[in-house]
């Protein structure tokens, strides 16, 4: 019986040995490896040229000088001389006459001109002045031409007008004759001059 119990107890210090010789091995394994601090003559190449520039001063743009304009129509002038302005921007967009439209349907226009703008990245206000003119402002005004597009793409507007430039669809008559063939329709209907609804003159 003493065998036995011998026999199991030097069973177990053998097993509970190999097993403590084998987690040895594996922690030696695990152990951390040591860097020291002379880096010297180590090399680095996973640099990048944006991680090399990182901090120093942006270089100044280099000048760009405008294009020669003799060979370039009045428009394309005008499109040239739009892409280098960085002021803002102030304009007016008027709305197509003889509809009739209430100063909340007015705002509604404005309001939603900005919104959608602004979601395309387009820093503008617009803000409504009577019921057929909006009034817009940009803050940088290199996109003016993207402003103008968008703006004549819209049925509600006419014509837009940036300092002293006016921009109509192709084939849209001034807007002077338009005011004035309106004038005369009213005339003919009898109408006089100060009608109420006259979408021309009521301011907001």
């Amino acid at each position: 019986m003493e065998k036995k119990i011998l026999r199991s107890s030097l069973l177990c210090c053998i097993v509970f040995l190999l097993i403590s010789n084998f987690y040895g091995s594996v922690e030696a394994g695990k152990r951390r490896i040591e860097i020291t601090d002379d880096l010297d003559d180590v090399e680095d190449n996973e640099e990048d040229e944006s991680w090399k520039t990182w901090g120093n001063k942006a270089a100044a743009p280099e000048f760009d000088p405008p294009p020669d304009f003799s060979n370039m129509g009045f428009d394309q002038i005008q499109e040239e001389m739009a892409k280098r302005t960085f002021a803002p921007v102030v304009g007016f967009v008027k709305l197509r006459l003889g509809v009739q439209r209430t100063k909340d349907m007015v705002v509604d226009i404005a309001m939603k001109w900005t919104k959608v703008l602004r979601t395309g990245g387009l820093g503008v206000r617009f803000m409504a002045v009577d019921r057929s003119t909006v009034m817009f402002n940009m803050q940088n005004g290199k996109e003016v031409t993207e402003l103008r597009e968008f703006v004549l793409r819209q049925e509600e507007a006419y014509e837009v007008k940036i300092g002293k430039q006016e921009f109509r669809r192709p084939g849209d008559p001034p807007l002077d004759d338009v005011v004035d063939k309106l004038k005369k329709s009213k005339d003919d209907e009898g109408g006089d001059g100060n009608n109420k609804n006259d979408v021309t003159k009521d301011e907001l």
